[in-house]
């Protein structure tokens, strides 16, 4: 299981969910360009200590990370709000990727279609969206409650 973040643009966003990753010991993507230089003292601040525990995988282009990804099997589920199917109606397997895009645009219309599956957190009607870190906690808490080997054996 990993997270990947297509041109991140919020510094703080992005230092959570890295400091999320480095906890639950998922590797991280970050898709270029980022809206911000790692160095950003926001960045820095929202992952504390915990960015240099976390493996973080930077592609400079989406063409660059779709290579990689397809030279290494890995299945693309793309959260976003445009979604029909929720992410809790979804099986997921160690193989996954999970795609979050940028805060102030989402993703182009390429990346959707790359996608292996396109899912959506329901919230309240009248709403907009969660915020990513918060959605990123969320999909990746539900995704390793399916994978993970102890939760297997309890089924």
């Amino acid at each position: 299981m990993q997270i990947a973040l297509f041109q991140p643009d919020i510094p703080q966003n992005t230092g959570t969910i890295l400091r999320l990753c480095a906890c639950l010991d998922v590797a991280a993507h970050i898709i270029e360009p980022a809206g911000f230089p790692v160095s950003d003292r926001h960045f820095r601040r929202a992952g504390m200590d915990y960015l240099d525990q976390v493996t973080i995988m930077r592609h400079d282009s989406w063409s660059r990370f779709e290579r990689w990804r397809s030279d290494n099997s890995y299945r693309l589920i793309l959260f976003t709000t445009k979604a029909v199917r929720s992410y809790l109606d979804f099986r997921y397997g160690p193989m996954d990727i999970l795609l979050f895009g940028r805060e102030s645009a989402g993703v182009p219309d390429d990346v959707v279609t790359a996608a292996d599956a396109r899912l959506g957190i329901p919230i309240k009607p009248g709403l907009r969206s969660l915020n990513v870190a918060m959605a990123a906690a969320m999909a990746l808490g539900e995704a390793l409650r399916q994978t993970s080997p102890a939760t297997a054996a309890q089924s």
